[in-house]
This record gives C-alpha cells, sequence and structure tokens, in this order.
C-alpha cells in the first residue's frame, strides 16, 4: 500500500505540478491568441448577460434545457468548492504571496479556454430520450470517429465519475464535517448523514431541482462570503496597499520581501499560483461544459461569453477575497498552510466567530460543489450506461455512500485518487478542444458578424 500511495502522489505531482500546467496553459494562450483575446474584447458583454440575467427564481427547467444563468450557476457551483478557500491559502503558503499574480495570469487565460469549451458544448450537444444534454464525450465522438473516439470518450467518463462524482464528493463532504467539528462540535458522522440526506432530496429531483437550488444558492454563498471577506478588509484597511506590492513584488523576486516567504524561489511561485489557479475555475477539466451545454442561447458563443464570467467570480473575487484577508490580516506568519491558514485569518478579525464563518462558507461552497459534480458524473454515467433509471439510482445511492465516509475521516489515499483523476480527465478534453480549435473559431467569427454589425 505504501508503494502504491507513493507512485500515485509522485504521478500527482508530475501531473499537477508539470505536464498539465504546460498543457493548460498553453491551451489558455492557444485560444487567446486565435479568438483574439476574446475575454477581454467580450467581457463587458459576459457581465451584462449574467448580471443583467440574475433570479432567485428563474424560467422552468425542462426536456429543452436550462436558462443561461441556470447553466452558469450550476458551474459556478461546481467551481466555486473548497478548493476556492484552500486553494488560494495553499497558494499563498507554498508559493508566497506572488503566487497569487500568477493565478490571476492563469485565470485570465483560462478563460479563453472554458469559452471554448462552453462554445463547443452548445454546439454538440444532444437530445437523448426527449432530453438534452451535452459535455466533452459528445465533442469527442464528434472529432475523432471510431475506436479512438470511443476510447477517449469512455476514458473521460470513467475518471469524471470517479474524480468528481465519487472520491470528489467524498474530499468535499470531509471538509464540511472537519470544520463543523471545530466550529460546533457537531459529531462528523452527524454532519455526513445531514449532507447526504440533503444531497439525496437534491439529486432525486433531477436537474430540475439541481438548477433550482444552483441559481438560488450561488448568489447567496458568493455575497456572503465577499460580504464577510470585505468586512476583514476595512478593519486592515491600510494593509491592503502593501498587500498588492506583495503580490505584485514577490511575483517575480519572491526574496525581496523575504519574512514569512523566505526562501520561495519564482519558480515555486508561478508552480503553485498557477496550479491552484487552474485547478479551482476548472478551465480547460471538461467539468463545466455538462452544465454550459444545456443553456437555451441563440448561438453557442453567447454562452462561452457567459462561461468566462464564472472564471472571473472564481478566481479574480472569490480566491482574491480569501488572499487579501490572509495577507491584510498578517496570518501567513502562523505557519498554518490550506482551510486553517484561512480560518485563522478570519479569526484574527472576528475572533472565535471566524471558525463559525468559515465552516458556514465550506458548507455552502462545498454542498454546491457536491450539487455540481453530482450532476456532471450523472450525465456520464448515462452516456456510458443509458438514461434508464437503474444506473442512474445505483449511481445516486453510491454517491450518498461516498459523502457519509467521507465525512468520518480524511484518508490521504483517497484524496490523491481523486487528485490523480482530476488530472487524468483534463488530457482526453484538452486533445478535442485543441483538434476543434477551428470549429471554435468559425462559430466565434460567425458570431461576431452576426452580432457587431448590430
Amino acid at each position: 500500500m505504501e508503494i502504491l500511495e507513493q507512485i500515485v502522489a509522485q504521478t500527482n505531482s508530475f501531473l499537477r505540478d508539470f505536464a498539465l500546467l504546460f498543457l493548460l496553459c498553453g491551451t489558455g494562450i492557444y485560444f487567446t491568441i486565435r479568438l483574439k483575446f476574446v475575454q477581454v474584447r467580450r467581457f463587458g458583454e459576459g457581465m451584462r448577460q449574467v448580471f443583467g440575467n440574475i433570479r432567485l427564481q428563474g424560467d422552468k427547467v425542462g426536456a429543452s434545457g436550462m436558462s443561461s444563468f441556470q447553466s452558469l450557476a450550476t458551474a459556478i457551483a461546481a467551481q466555486v468548492g473548497t478548493g476556492t478557500i484552500a486553494g488560494a491559502a495553499t497558494a499563498i503558503a507554498s508559493g508566497g504571496p506572488g503566487a497569487i499574480f500568477w493565478m490571476w495570469l492563469s485565470a485570465f487565460f483560462g478563460m479563453a479556454t472554458i469559452f471554448s469549451e462552453a462554445t463547443l458544448a452548445q454546439t454538440y450537444k444532444k437530445t437523448v430520450n426527449g432530453e438534452v444534454t451535452g459535455g466533452p464525450v459528445y465533442y469527442i465522438k464528434a472529432r475523432f470517429k471510431g475506436k479512438f473516439g470511443t476510447f477517449l470518450a469512455v476514458f473521460f467518463s470513467v475518471a469524471i465519475i470517479i474524480a468528481l462524482g465519487l472520491m470528489g464528493n467524498m474530499v468535499q463532504s470531509n471538509s464540511i464535517s472537519d470544520s463543523f467539528k471545530k466550529a460546533f462540535g457537531v459529531p462528523p458522522f452527524v454532519t455526513g448523514l445531514f449532507v447526504a440526506a440533503v444531497s439525496f432530496f437534491v439529486f432525486w429531483g433531477g436537474k430540475r431541482r439541481i438548477a433550482s437550488v444552483a441559481e438560488k444558492i450561488v448568489p447567496v454563498m458568493a455575497v456572503f462570503y465577499v460580504v464577510g471577506g470585505l468586512i476583514v478588509l476595512l478593519m486592515n484597511i491600510t494593509a491592503i496597499p502593501n498587500a498588492f506590492q506583495q503580490i505584485f513584488v514577490l511575483a517575480f523576486a519572491p526574496q525581496a520581501m523575504a519574512g514569512d516567504v523566505a526562501g520561495i524561489t519564482v519558480k515555486e511561485a508561478v508552480q503553485y499560483g498557477v496550479a491552484r489557479g487552474l485547478f479551482s475555475n476548472e478551465a480547460g477539466m471538461g467539468s463545466t461544459p455538462h452544465a454550459h451545454a444545456l443553456a437555451r442561447v441563440d448561438h453557442p458563443c453567447r454562452q462561452g461569453i457567459v462561461a468566462m464570467v464564472g472564471v472571473f467570480i472564481d478566481t479574480f473575487v472569490v480566491l482574491t477575497m480569501t488572499a487579501l484577508v490572509i495577507l491584510t490580516t498578517g496570518a501567513l506568519g502562523t505557519g498554518a498552510t490550506g482551510a486553517t491558514l484561512a480560518q485563522n485569518a478570519f479569526n484574527s478579525a472576528f475572533g472565535r466567530f471566524g471558525d463559525a464563518f468559515i465552516a458556514i462558507c465550506m458548507l455552502f461552497f462545498a454542498f454546491s460543489t457536491i450539487v455540481g459534480w453530482y450532476f456532471f458524473g450523472q450525465t456520464n454515467v448515462k452516456y456510458l450506461f443509458g438514461s434508464g433509471k437503474l444506473p442512474v439510482r445505483f449511481y445516486t445511492l453510491l454517491v450518498m455512500v461516498f459523502i457519509v465516509l467521507g465525512s468520518l475521516a480524511k484518508v490521504q489515499m483517497v484524496w490523491d485518487l481523486s487528485d490523480l483523476f482530476n488530472a487524468l480527465m483534463v488530457i482526453p478534453n484538452l486533445i478535442a478542444l485543441l483538434a476543434l480549435g477551428g470549429v471554435v473559431v468559425q462559430k466565434y467569427r460567425e458570431f461576431s458578424d452576426k452580432n457587431d454589425k448590430k
């Protein structure tokens, strides 16, 4: 078992910190250039489309799909998980404050990648048994015919079911139970049963209930966390200029300010910043296209523009808020890492209420991710085994078991395997994205010619 753990850990390190960094960043740069900086040129349009259509009680979800905002809310529900809190904290602890700059840069290029994913998901979505569905498996099969396409699609489906639907949701449940035990003394098993019961209620209602929950919980959880963060920043307002100075200076000269980040190199700042940014906003991973495929829009690129806002909210709003709170409160000097570092930062401002605040945020963030990841996994279960009730119900019950088990103990091997399959699912998705780059460009030109003349 120890040998297996070492192999998994080393494979994860290679994929996450080297191979996928170049592949994901390279893909983002490629689409940024080919689409002529679509994330800049269409950013305002995306913000207007999203914030001009926010509703806590949106359009009815039916066989024809969801509203554009419901699709985005479902995608953001998956993107803004516990990694959004722990991701920024880990990036700073391991790569110093300068890692945040590289996290921003990777997200900037990631916006072009997720535009392409959402556009392709819309272009190649299907109607199966009277219901709209879509995701990477459909554009993979559209591009690669025969056995190779089937292999890539099946490989992706199996990887995402394991990475997100099962082990990923186990990890999310563990984060909730840990935070509630620390903040309120609630036994982990009780928390696990509660999360599983509420999740089951949402899952059993199908995509209609999933979309309804997502469109309500995402705006509320984002506002709750941002308001809490703004209160901390106002309490430490004089430290904000120094925080930004650290981010920009230490991105290129980690030793310029030394102190809490002594010994960190530029390579580490880039490595941890880019890795945490990419794996938090999920651009290029192939997860969020499942939600964006269901949007009812007049052109595939319309949802691509909306999808970019999801990356912006995840990285430039929520992750940045976490980073600034850590830097302005001086929590980096405590030596903590991950979610504990974020908790220490909020505790310095709110006292013991900081633990409760993070616990509530963890509940919002992790539960919304469980809902989103379940849906992504379910789509691929239907692709592999058909849309009959038996495979879906078996998958649902299996997810419930993993949620309860995840609340009981943190098993490092489970976390490592989740990371491994998370990384593996990226590969077939990026192969298809790059192979279909011409289609994305064609669709964008078509969209621009039609809409820019108005």
